[in-house]
């Protein structure tokens, strides 16, 4: 029996009637290709089943051909050993994914600690074997200057989510300020007035700014701010247990919290529950993140929701951009949901 043949390059140009030049252009996503053309190329490929080879197309130039995206290291093994998942892990490899496959690049994600110095020869070991066309940092990586430094001094493209500075970087964010003043402004729209806030890490400068919204509304509302009204749940489920457990049993308790994440959120709900409570009656909940299970809680939760595979394509088209020699730095801005359900309620001193 005989074996089907590889389609090539030259099958697809020969098909179409133009040079190999042109259909490599098409490939590459090059410019100077008329769209009628572009289109018959595009369509021969699909006709003729074609696969680029990337191995063949990295030895015919500088670039690669693939993207690099970081995470915390720490914190996504420690959910995938709770067993608890990790959508922010699942949308970034959905927007990456998808992003690159339409260029004909290929993602790879790697995790890396976030100790400066572990960090630093983590990423220079992966970046030296891989050579990738581009670095995305995720927090807290994007706010550790010396890892954008060492992709800078590398000639590397680094797209850094959750910073808004631009300069020389593919920025991609949500406007986390505003997103903690939503949350906040909604409870305060409802009566409450003593509103804690479950904050994940001062690692993390998305915290920090959606902290600051937070008080933002408070100071605006002439709303009282304690400082054991705003606790550090690292983001993690055990930890956030405690701190919601000591606001609860305190005699003049929150009405209503904001949690960081989601994992702090659902922390939070188990907590009302073993102390007699229950949302929204005696205490209003607002998460960040609105992973699926959210919606499916007991009560759903009202969310914030990030648009993390959004940002995460953008960092993706921004540095394919770039490795193609066009200047694709900036701050690129999407915009998040928030999204009321049955977490939520008018305050009631009854």
């Amino acid at each position: 029996m005989g074996t089907k043949s590889t389609v090539t390059i030259r099958d697809v140009a020969a098909d179409v009637g133009v040079s190999r030049q042109t259909v490599s252009r098409v490939l590459n996503k090059g410019p100077n290709v008329k769209p009628a053309v572009r289109a018959k190329v595009e369509a021969s490929i699909e006709r003729l089943g074609y696969v680029p080879n990337i191995s063949a197309r990295r030895m015919r130039g500088s670039r690669s051909y693939l993207i690099l995206a970081i995470n915390d290291r720490q914190r996504t093994y420690d959910n995938w050993r709770a067993g608890r998942g990790n959508d922010w892990v699942d949308q970034m490899l959905f927007g990456g994914m998808t992003e690159c496959e339409k260029h004909g690049y290929h993602m790879v994600f790697e995790l890396i600690d976030t100790e400066p110095a572990k960090a630093h020869a983590q990423l220079s070991k992966v970046i030296s074997e891989l050579r990738p066309d581009g670095v995305i940092l995720t927090p807290p990586h994007s706010e550790n200057g010396d890892l954008a430094d060492l992709l800078k001094g590398q000639g590397i493209a680094c797209a850094r989510v959750g910073r808004r500075e631009g300069h020389g970087f593919v920025d991609v964010c949500m406007d986390e300020r505003a997103a903690g003043e939503q949350a906040t402004r909604h409870l305060a729209d409802l009566g409450h007035q003593r509103i804690a806030y479950l904050a994940g890490s001062s690692e993390y400068g998305n915290s920090l700014m959606r902290l600051d919204g937070y008080r933002a509304i408070l100071e605006n509302r002439g709303l009282e701010q304690r400082e054991e009204w705003v606790g550090e749940g690292a983001f993690s489920f055990d930890t956030a247990s405690k701190v919601a457990l000591q606001w609860l049993k305190s005699k003049d308790r929150p009405t209503a919290i904001i949690a960081d994440n989601d994992q702090m959120a659902f922390a939070v709900l188990h907590t009302v529950e073993r102390v007699g409570f229950r949302i929204p009656d005696d205490l209003a909940l607002v998460s960040f993140e609105d992973t699926p299970g959210v919606r499916l809680s007991v009560p759903p939760m009202t969310a914030i929701r990030q648009p993390t595979a959004a940002m995460i394509a953008q960092a993706c088209e921004g540095l394919i951009t770039e490795s193609s020699g066009i200047d694709a730095s900036g701050c690129y801005e999407m915009p998040f949901e928030f999204i009321e359900r049955d977490s939520t309620a008018r305050f009631s001193q009854d």
